[in-house]
This record gives C-alpha cells, sequence and structure tokens, in this order.
C-alpha cells in the first residue's frame, strides 16, 4: 500500500487463511452494525453538553490531548510542546504543530494508533493520503474544512457514530450538571465517580481537592469519617445524573479495612502533611474497601479497579506538564493475596451484600494466573478488556487466548474505549469488534466452537458483556 492508496480493505485484520478469513468476515458482518456502548472513557462532558460546541482544529482535536501519541513521539526525541501539549489554544500555531506529527507519522506503523488513525483519517475525514511532511498542509486543511461544518459537532458525530450511551471519568467534585444538560437534549452522556484524588493523600494538591469538596457538598471536613460521608452524598448525586460505575486507580490490589482509630489517626496526618507513602498506602486500601462497601450494601454502583501502573513516572515531565503524559509503566500486581479481605466481605453475593466489580491490569502475567481463575469464580468479579498498552490487536488477543478458557467469556465487561480522543472511539471499537471476530474464527476453524456458538458470542463481546458488566438501561 502507498501514501496515495491509503484504505481501510474489507478483510481488514482478519487472518490470511480463506477458510478463516471468509468466517471472520461473516461474523463481523454480525456485528459491525450494532450500536456503540462505552461505559468508560475520558472525553469531555462539555463537548455534548453545549449544543454549539465545536473541534478548533485538528491538532487540538487529534493529536494535542492523545498521550497515546505524544508518548511515542517524546520517545523519538519530539517535545511535548511541539506538539501544543501544556499549551493554552491561541498561544501557539496548530498547523505547526501538525506539521511535525505529521513528518514523524510513519513512527506510528504497526502500532494501535497507527491502525486507529487510519481507520479514523479515511472513514471519518475522507483523507487519502497517508500523512507526511510533505502533504500535511493538505491533510490539515482536509481535516479543518470537514470540522467547519455541521456535520463534525460533537453532537452530530455521537449520532453519526451510533453511540448508544457514553460515559465519562470525573472527580467526586465534579458538577454533573453537563451530563444533565447533554441528556435533557436526548444524548446519554453519564458520569463515572472517580475519588482517586480525594483517596491519594499524600499527593500534591490533596488539600486543594478536598476544600473544593467542602465547597460543592457544603461541609466541613475535618475527619475520616467526614470525608466518607461527603463521598457517600457525591456518590448519590452522581448515580442520580445516571452514573452506574466508579473507577478507581490504585498502585496496588491491597484493599483491606484497618481500625476506626488508626483510619482517624492516618487521616489527621494528612490534614497535617505528615502522611508517609507506607500509611498512605494503608489509608488508601482502607478508603477503597469503604467504597466497595457503599457499592455493595448501599447504592449499588459497579466499582473498576485499574491496578498495575505506576503513573506519571517521567517526574520531569509531570513537573513541567502535569499527569497524564504517556508515562504510565506497568508493574507487578498480587490480586490473589491483595483482594483477598474485599472477597472476603463481598465476594459472593451473600444478600444485602452484592458488590459488582470489574478488574482492569497492565501486569499482563496475572491474566491466567490470578485473575482468570478469580473471576472465574467470585460471582462479584468481572475482568475489564486489555487495558492502555495491551488494547492493541496482539494484546486483544493474548487477553482472549489467557483467559477465556478458564474465566470465560461470560465473566469477562465486553469492550471499552478509554479513550480522550473522540473521535477515535469508532475506530477503537471496530478494532476490537475485528479482533474478535478472527479470534472466534480461528475457534470455529479447529473445530472449538461452532458457527453459531461463535456468532453469539461475538455478539457478546461487541455489545452486550458491557451493557450487562456496567449494569446499564438502554431503554
Amino acid at each position: 500500500m502507498t501514501s496515495r492508496d491509503w484504505s481501510v480493505p474489507e478483510d481488514f485484520l482478519f487472518g490470511q487463511g480463506a477458510r478463516v478469513r471468509d468466517t471472520a468476515l461473516d461474523l463481523y458482518r454480525v456485528v459491525e452494525g450494532l450500536g456503540l456502548v462505552c461505559p468508560h472513557g475520558h472525553v469531555s462532558p462539555n463537548l455534548l453538553a453545549d449544543p454549539d460546541a465545536r473541534f478548533a482544529n485538528p491538532t487540538e482535536l487529534l493529536v494535542k490531548y492523545d498521550h497515546y501519541l505524544f508518548r511515542l513521539l517524546y520517545s523519538q526525541g519530539v517535545p511535548p510542546g511541539a506538539l501544543g501539549v501544556g499549551q493554552a489554544p491561541g498561544s501557539y500555531d496548530p498547523l505547526k504543530a501538525w506539521e511535525v506529527f505529521c513528518a514523524h507519522f510513519h513512527l506510528f506503523d504497526g502500532t494501535p494508533s497507527g491502525l486507529w488513525l487510519r481507520i479514523e483519517l479515511t472513514r471519518l475525514f475522507g483523507v487519502k493520503e497517508k500523512p507526511n511532511a510533505g502533504n500535511a498542509r493538505k491533510v490539515y486543511d482536509q481535516i479543518q474544512g470537514c470540522l467547519d461544518t455541521p456535520e463534525f459537532t460533537p453532537r452530530a458525530l455521537f449520532r453519526r457514530f451510533g453511540i448508544e450511551i457514553l460515559a465519562t471519568t470525573d472527580a467526586a467534585e465534579d458538577s454533573t450538571e453537563p451530563h444533565q444538560r447533554a441528556q435533557a437534549d436526548g444524548y446519554r452522556v453519564i458520569p463515572t465517580f472517580r475519588p482517586d484524588g480525594l483517596l491519594q493523600m499524600n499527593l500534591p494538591g490533596w488539600k486543594g481537592r478536598l476544600e473544593k469538596l467542602e465547597a460543592v457538598t457544603d461541609r466541613s471536613i475535618g475527619s475520616y469519617r467526614d470525608l466518607l460521608d461527603a463521598l457517600r452524598e457525591r456518590r448519590q448525586a452522581f448515580k442520580a445524573a445516571g452514573a452506574t460505575a466508579t473507577d478507581h486507580g490504585a498502585a496496588t490490589a491491597d484493599i483491606a479495612p484497618i481500625s476506626e482509630h488508626e483510619a482517624e489517626s492516618l487521616f489527621t496526618l494528612a490534614l497535617q502533611g505528615r502522611l508517609i507513602p507506607e500509611q498512605a498506602r494503608r489509608l488508601e486500601g482502607h478508603a477503597l474497601f469503604d467504597q466497595a462497601r457503599l457499592s455493595a450494601e448501599e447504592d449499588g454502583l459497579v466499582m473498576q479497579l485499574h491496578v498495575g501502573s505506576t503513573r506519571n513516572h517521567n517526574r520531569e515531565l509531570f513537573e513541567k506538564y502535569g499527569p497524564d503524559m504517556g508515562a504510565d509503566i506497568p508493574h507487578r500486581v498480587n490480586w490473589t493475596e491483595g483482594l483477598r479481605p474485599l472477597l472476603d466481605a463481598f465476594g459472593n453475593h451473600t444478600p444485602g451484600r452484592e458488590l459488582h466489580a470489574i478488574l482492569f491490569t497492565l501486569d499482563e502475567a496475572t491474566y491466567s494466573r490470578e485473575l482468570a481463575p478469580l473471576v472465574g469464580h467470585y460471582p462479584s468479579l468481572r475482568l475489564g478488556p486489555p487495558w492502555w498498552f495491551h488494547d492493541s490487536v496482539k494484546g486483544i488477543e493474548r487477553y482472549l487466548d489467557a483467559v477465556t478458557e478458564t474465566a470465560t467469556l461470560h465473566n469477562t465487561a465486553g469492550f471499552n474505549d478509554d479513550t480522550r480522543a473522540f473521535p477515535s472511539i469508532p475506530a477503537r471499537h471496530e478494532v476490537w469488534r475485528r479482533t474478535v471476530c478472527n479470534w472466534l474464527a480461528g475457534q470455529v476453524g479447529r473445530g472449538i466452537l461452532a458457527p453459531e456458538e461463535a456468532r453469539h458470542l461475538a455478539r457478546l463481546a461487541a455489545h452486550d458483556l458491557a451493557v450487562r458488566a456496567y449494569r446499564l438501561d438502554l431503554k
């Protein structure tokens, strides 16, 4: 394929053998027209709250906020600032940033970002040439021309993409007003309750976030009990705005209660700025246990746990640009022992104590060793799709190979796009659906699955499992 016949073939991502390829294509035709269920992601709700919202330009839309892209370019010597990262609109030249991006576009060959971008640019914007230094301005102008039309507003694309429901990820102190505005106009945009910034009490800015929580709840928070009550109130507000889930990013899976006395003593140290890392981990584990208890016993929100990422590993980039610069690095996780106190309390769906938790990891070594056996046994658990570095063709295939025999596909949570880049949503779903269909076709070819079984599983993976795992009401 040359740069002048850039496209997405009909059998894109399907195996080379005719039998498997034909079966995969048949399976894909079953699911390609299904609506998109997006239960976890990082799109701003403000995009869809305002009927007059527009995407400013190709750089702001596709590059500046996508850490999948600028982390790789940074590894090749491209400073984030050259792509507009960390710079306010109007303070940099978006065309120059786009030219830098296109000059290095070849670096994404063979990566999941390269696949998503090819689908986005060819299908959505009609780009016929692979971007490079020579055609950067032409591609920029073509995309900008699309963005200037009513057909490319966020709301218009929401309808065009066939999105049935989209969940954002929001801090506990954030307003749900944007979600309610979108819903009032018929767009199913719901919040997800993420209290990480309030539970990780030794991180910079914690006191400021606590003050925001005090303001939004109109209460003084001078104790751990006060914090828990304020978070309980915010959970109810999020649920009233349509939330069905919480989200928690933790360094470890060590979620265990401590005594009330110790929790209050550690919280006092946090208020004084004297909490050391080991104490912070104990208090966070206790706080996460309490959040699980609220899910199981009070509000029924699904608890998402993202574990196995050392966040903001590059200190220099963090200090210069802030969080989410693509410097998350995977580390080892002990799920079996870490989750034991939580599962002893809530793992078995005792009446009145029914936890629904979805587990995500960057530690692939735990898929078959720990996670598949855990979710294949405990009714409270489901396994989330491959996350961050692993939401790729090979990553999806490794995941399916590792977990489905022990956990079964029925104990997984389907797919979520987990993206900040709104126009990439259908591309990410397409890569997932095509890869799953190709994998299922291989199982049919080996006689492990009958064709009708594969068709049923394809639909589950593409749509229904996410609806069930996140307890979504699509009526």
